[in-house]
């Protein structure tokens, strides 16, 4: 009968050959060089990209005297912020871009979600291709025609004009992000509603939209922050009572000087609200984007 005792006792451990030990020194080193090595490119990358953004956000607070002159050193004021609003009126262009960037991408949310909605389901693979078209094309081969219409139907100069060129290129975007989720959508929860006695636009409205909420939260931010920025369409269709931030901007640059101050705390101003959305939502551009890739 075997014995327990000698059953139960642990064999000796071996130790590690010589050339084990530094094979496996070897191994932790290489490993810590290649972390050491993409921590230090991470850096130098974060670095290049932050640098603008601190030395725009510290210039804001400096006067034109310490912003051209070397050097760290100096005292912060609020004198630029000040002028900016008491004296270029900035609260009226932040509401012309955000009503001009709310409005026209409401719009195109209402346009572009059904239309995205009847590619995936319909595969009207042709109106894909137009609409993508419309969003290859550079946003100046526009410019001209839009120019032309507006001003014959006397919209140049307007929130009407601002907002229909706006929703030329966003409304395609919010298609081609939403159409991949649409296809990705489980079609037997659908069909389901549609045996039920759901209509076509009742399915799309109580089953497809509340699935696709990520992906819209998406493309919303996304053309929201589209149309804040645009520069070129605001600098040729809006007009003094519609100019929006990113025009307005260039009060700052005159023929003789640049009011260097103004300018960046003027930058900061725009920068700021696509910054905090940027922030608190990137979670639901995160998920937007990857669900989409995925096929259900």
């Amino acid at each position: 009968m075997t014995d327990l005792s000698q059953a139960t006792t642990p064999r000796p451990h071996r130790p590690l050959s010589r050339q084990a030990v530094m094979s496996k020194r070897r191994a932790q080193m290489r490993r810590i060089t290649a972390e050491t090595v993409r921590a230090a490119l991470l850096l130098v990358i974060i670095v290049i990209f932050l640098f603008p953004v601190i030395w725009m956000a510290l210039a804001a607070f400096q006067t034109q005297i310490d912003i051209i002159s070397p050097g760290w050193g100096f005292t912060p004021t609020l004198r630029n912020f000040d002028r900016v609003f008491s004296e270029y009126n900035f609260l009226r262009y932040m509401g012309n871009s955000f009503l001009v960037a709310a409005v026209s991408t409401a719009l195109s949310l209402l346009l572009g979600l059904p239309g995205a909605y009847a590619i995936a389901r319909f595969h009207y693979d042709w109106l894909g291709v137009v609409l993508l078209a419309a969003r290859i094309v550079p946003g100046i081969t526009f410019l001209v025609p839009w120019y032309i219409l507006f001003s014959r139907a006397g919209l140049n100069g307007t929130y009407v004009a601002l907002i229909l060129s706006h929703m030329i290129v966003s409304m395609p975007f919010i298609v081609w992000v939403m159409v991949p989720f649409f296809e990705g959508l489980p079609i037997e929860v659908e069909e389901s509603a549609r045996i039920d006695g759901a209509t076509m636009l009742g399915t799309f409205v109580r089953i497809a939209l509340p699935l696709s909420v990520p992906a819209i939260m998406t493309a919303t931010i996304m053309s929201f922050i589209f149309s804040w920025n645009n520069f070129m369409f605001s600098l040729v269709l809006s007009g003094d009572d519609t100019r929006t931030l990113p025009v307005a901007i260039f009060n700052f640059i005159t023929y003789a000087s640049i009011d260097w101050g103004g300018l960046m705390a003027a930058a900061v101003l725009i920068t700021l609200p696509v910054l905090v959305i940027t922030v608190f939502m990137q979670r639901y551009v995160v998920s937007g984007l990857t669900a989409g890739a995925i096929k259900g």
